[in-house]
């Protein structure tokens, strides 16, 4: 094996590595804490107490936080190569938000609404605040005005989240405030099954964006001399990216940070590459940094588990900030 060929081997190896880790951890820590070479038997064993903790809780646990940062990082690699800014986020495209306010309507003015309604009311709530931001981004005139035009509506609706809150009562706050950081406590396979086939529907959406978005990073004179309907191509990019973000905020809630992270520790891993060599490595970092802040927030403070969004936060503003300052620029 030559040097450069062992060079481009290591970060996969190493990153084949950490995901096995961490997967194994998920599976395996906790309370019963199962060894690895103990899981097909526990699997085996469906009058146990154990397979039930690994079957039904677990697992789909574990599969729903692979997808949610998978999709996080692929959103977030879309926006910050469609709209050229390093700090584009999901969250600026207003289906957090739009969810958020579905929710808490239906927590606040419906109480007596089962608890399993609110994913599809979120799920409708963020495509409604995607499609109002994409509905008003055509008026933007470059990526600055677009960004800005997505911050203005998410504001908006973040701003009727904090009104109805206004008008909860204690119970109700507790469960709009653990929605609100993201969680991933108590999703069951349900969760699961309503969210994998609308991830597979935007798969050829992606495929489709990926040439458009090394025609968009040269800049919107040469795209656009180059035959490139710049708007066009932005808001399809929008478009694929609220399909993908808003079936993962509906049962998951608005995941801090991942979407940001994510496509930053791509680069890293391969700096000379492009937007189609680093989407699944972004769409991996993704799913890596949500297992772990999920094993965090579920470990460390045993009995009480912490909300998801508050650790990916807190490793996302330190990670991105490192990760920034060692790109010399965009």
């Amino acid at each position: 094996m030559t040097g450069s060929t062992a060079g481009r081997a290591l970060p996969h190896a190493a990153a084949g590595t950490a995901l096995a880790l961490v997967l194994l951890g998920a599976l395996c820590l906790g309370t019963p804490v199962l060894s690895p070479h103990r899981l097909p038997a526990v699997l085996a064993s469906p009058e146990t107490a154990e397979y039930v903790i690994l079957w039904e809780l677990r697992l789909p646990r574990l599969l729903l936080g692979l997808i949610a940062g998978a999709s996080l990082g692929c959103v977030g690699l879309l926006l910050q190569e469609a709209l050229r800014n390093p700090l584009a986020v999901p969250d600026l495209l207003g289906v957090s938000s739009g969810a958020a306010l579905a929710v808490a309507v239906a927590v606040v003015f419906v109480p007596v609404l089962p608890l399993a309604v609110l994913p599809p009311l979120a799920l409708a709530g963020g495509l409604a605040g995607g499609g109002l931001t994409l509905l008003t981004a055509r008026w933007g005139r470059s990526p600055a005005h677009v960004l800005l035009i997505g911050a203005a509506v998410s504001s908006a609706l973040q701003a009727g989240v904090l009104t109805v809150m206004a008008m909860a009562d204690q119970l109700q706050l507790e469960l709009l405030y653990r929605y609100l950081l993201g969680s991933l406590i108590a999703r069951t396979w349900d969760d699961v099954t309503a969210t994998a086939p609308w991830l597979l529907l935007s798969v050829p959406a992606v495929v489709v964006c990926l040439p458009l978005l090394g025609v968009l990073r040269l800049g919107e004179d040469t795209a656009g001399a180059l035959g490139l309907r710049v708007r066009r191509a932005r808001v399809l990019a929008l478009a694929t990216a609220v399909v993908l973000v808003a079936p993962v905020v509906a049962p998951c809630g608005p995941v801090a940070w991942v979407g940001f992270l994510a496509p930053h520790l791509a680069r890293w891993t391969r700096p000379r590459a492009d937007a189609r060599a680093w989407l699944p490595w972004s769409a991996a970092w993704g799913a890596v940094v949500v297992l772990v802040a999920d094993l965090a927030a579920r470990l460390l403070f045993v009995p009480v588990e912490m909300p998801l969004g508050a650790w990916t936060a807190l490793v996302g503003v330190l990670a991105g900030v490192a990760t920034i300052r060692r790109r010399p620029a965009w």
